[in-house]
């Protein structure tokens, strides 16, 4: 892919590109980043970088911004409520995706279309909208370019990226530009890992072809996406990069504040097991929604020790499973004490939560005799295949159902290689 320059930032004392196009695909690349700790500048995001250069690629621009209060600058500041009063930028539109711009809606929800509060700019309702229909409210709002700025988790089930998705298409429909602005993936982007999906089973919880937990950031979900799955008419797609990310950092190696990008994402913790325990909502245990550790805490009334014990004797590397109890004030069980594990990452630079996933979904039912799946075999959806479920009720172990997807996830490693604009 060729790169024709469209502009330049000086940042951290680098010379950086802030964007670039190519065959209806843009991209830019962040300086140099070196070694976190002690003396290690701040991870710029990609609205950072963008609000340096003066907004300098949106100038002329009527511009919309699809976006959640994880949107913030260093400072805690809301992107929309910083850019609204800026003379250099005409902000004249938000989108907002599921649990709304302001962030007031639960899963499953959003906030409907209303003019913020704050700034009076008017706020259309993205959620579960798509194709023309999203490109009629593009439309509608009358902007030129759509920017993105939303705090992904990293894994293929968390709605974001299929809203991002879902811009690119509808943008192109509508002529209209999307810039993405990046974040960091805060549980690393070194590598793939789990199932591919098979498009058969495209939802809102995964549209396309991409690993379970995918490794990459929102840019360079984008570059993927547009060049990918709409090579036959791509929208026209800047990316700003963010400076200082390695694929090695893990979220709170950033300096970055961390929001929680949905209710049930509390803290960066979350984020490096929910890629493998989200699949417990393809199941009738509860996956902790309710309580202050979701996606951490796991049970079922009904379940013992046995789990735990069983779970420990695996020996995964980097994980431990305590015997728990929990009541959940909402969702599963709300009310009701539950019995289950506690998952405890002791060393997440070899934790695989899609394997860890796996593997507690095969000793919840080799341990507890009231084990079901979610009688919509929602599963099927989560891991993007009916492998998994089917080996797990034939007996296989978590090896076997591991083995099981590495072609499609070797193919998709060689794929994704190229969209890649980190190091580290």
């Amino acid at each position: 892919m060729s790169l024709s320059r469209r502009g330049v930032l000086a940042a951290g004392g680098a010379v950086g590109a802030l964007a670039a196009t190519a065959a209806g695909t843009g991209s830019a690349t962040a300086s140099p980043a070196h070694g976190h700790g002690p003396g290690r500048g701040r991870v710029r995001t990609g609205f950072d970088r963008l609000a340096a250069d003066g907004y300098r690629m949106l100038r002329g621009q009527k511009v919309g911004i699809v976006t959640n209060p994880t949107g913030i600058t260093a400072d805690v500041r809301h992107i929309v409520d910083v850019m609204h009063p800026d003379p250099r930028v005409e902000l004249t539109a938000v989108f907002g995706p599921e649990h709304g711009f302001r962030g007031t809606a639960q899963a499953g929800g959003s906030e409907g279309r209303y003019d913020d509060p704050a700034t009076g700019l008017p706020v259309y309702d993205t959620y579960l909208k798509n194709g023309q229909d999203l490109a009629d409210v593009f439309t509608a709002s009358g902007v030129d370019t759509v920017l993105f700025d939303i705090q992904d988790a990293g894994a293929r089930f968390y709605t974001y990226i299929w809203t991002l998705y879902d811009c690119l298409e509808a943008a192109a429909l509508a002529g209209k530009r999307v810039v993405v602005l990046d974040r960091p993936n805060p549980v690393t982007g070194r590598e793939a890992l789990g199932p591919v999906l098979d498009p058969a089973f495209g939802t809102f919880v995964g549209r396309r072809e991409i690993a379970q937990a995918h490794g990459m950031t929102v840019a360079e979900l984008a570059l993927f996406f547009n060049a990918e799955f709409f090579h036959e008419r791509p929208a026209r797609l800047d990316v700003v990069t963010m400076s200082g990310w390695r694929r090695s950092d893990f979220f709170d190696a950033t300096g970055l504040p961390w929001v929680p990008p949905s209710p049930n994402m509390p803290t960066p913790e979350t984020a490096v097991v929910y890629p493998g325990t989200c699949l417990f909502e393809g199941t009738n245990l509860s996956e902790g929604r309710g309580t202050t550790r979701p996606f951490e805490l796991l049970g079922a009334e009904g379940v013992d020790h046995r789990w735990a014990a069983a779970a420990n004797a695996l020996r995964l590397p980097g994980v431990a499973f305590r015997e728990a109890y929990f009541a959940p004030t909402f969702s599963k069980f709300a009310g009701k004490t539950v019995g289950g594990v506690q998952v405890h990452v002791h060393d997440r630079e070899v934790f695989d939560p899609v394997r860890t996933g796996i593997a507690l979904l095969v000793t919840a039912k080799q341990t507890w005799s009231g084990f079901a799946w979610r009688p919509d075999n929602w599963i099927d959806k989560l891991t993007g295949n009916t492998r998994v479920r089917t080996m797990i009720d034939a007996g296989a172990d978590t090896d076997a159902v591991v083995q099981a997807w590495q072609r499609d996830l070797s193919a998709f490693r060689a794929k994704r290689r190229k969209y890649l604009r980190y190091g580290g």
